[in-house]
């Protein structure tokens, strides 16, 4: 008898869905930083065993739209409480309860609810049981699990209780395969992510990574890539003097690039300005965004 079914993680930003995923997965496919709406699309990552395929499924932190871009990452969270076959609500234990929109739709499911309170290694006991019984009043139907991703507490009991809620069928893709994503996408995704590591305010959220040209030789992977901006303004700033800034971000992003395709990596990084383009739908739909 084989199992297979998709796992879908929402909750709110910065509640460690990324950093669940990846160690679910055991790939580094969720670029992971401090700040907050990080993650904008909806990736896959695949677990494999001999009698079971487990499809997650990580989703944009639930947020309040300002642009068309969050309306687009809104809809891939949407999307994932209509094709789960178990949702996965990770929530970080300290964060404040605030029903909403998607947390209705969780109450209503219909399919089963895991509700993984993240980051219980940072609070007491008494704090965890208050929480679990505040969390249980507004999720009656979910079941709790306790966790620190980061510290992989709790991960291999989570794991166990997903695939044993997986309902009897096929694989939906090829048992090794890791995710659906292509190879250029994640290498725009490692660029993302060195931007948000290494600037501050609204900068990584004005950024669009665009990767012109992938290109796949013998010993070498030749990649040229635009960071769009926003605003002339942002440009500089990500550039930095004398480009030191855009240098630095370009050798954080070819090591891990390196890492991640396990090969050389020559990397050409450019900036561009698109005025608003968190707001152009063709733009955001020639980026892969759903509106």
């Amino acid at each position: 008898m084989h199992k297979a079914g998709f796992v879908n993680i929402i909750g709110k930003p910065n509640a460690g869905k990324s950093t669940l995923m990846n160690i679910l997965t055991g790939e580094r496919l969720s670029i992971i930083t401090p700040k907050a709406q990080t993650t904008r699309h909806r990736i896959l990552g695949i677990v494999n065993g001999p009698e079971f395929q487990l499809v997650f499924s990580d989703t944009p932190g639930i947020v309040k739209p300002g642009y068309k871009l969050h309306d687009s990452m809104m809809k891939f969270v949407r999307s994932a409480l209509t094709d789960a076959d178990v949702i996965l609500y990770v929530a970080d234990i300290k964060e404040p309860i605030e029903p909403n929109e998607i947390m209705e739709k969780v109450v209503h499911a219909t399919v089963p609810v895991i509700l993984a309170l993240n980051k219980v290694d940072t609070v007491d006991q008494p704090t965890v049981k208050e929480r679990i019984g505040q969390w249980q009043a507004l999720l009656p139907k979910a079941q709790v699990i306790l966790l620190s991703a980061l510290e992989g507490l709790g991960t291999d009991s989570l794991l166990e209780t997903l695939t044993a809620l997986l309902p009897e069928g096929e694989p939906f893709y090829d048992k090794e395969a890791l995710t659906d994503r292509p190879e250029r996408f994640f290498v725009s995704e490692i660029i993302r992510e060195k931007i948000f590591n290494n600037y501050s305010q609204e900068i990584p959220y004005s950024c669009e990574v665009e990767i012109e040209e992938f290109k796949e030789e013998e010993t070498i992977t030749r990649i040229r890539a635009n960071i769009v901006v926003a605003r002339e303004t942002q440009k500089g700033i990500l550039i930095g003097h004398k480009g030191s800034m855009l240098k630095k971000v370009g050798t954080q992003a070819r090591i891990d690039m390196e890492k991640f395709l396990d090969q050389k990596v020559f990397l050409e990084l450019y900036v561009k300005v698109k005025p608003d383009w968190r707001n152009d739908e063709r733009f955001l739909k020639q980026h892969g965004y759903e509106l």
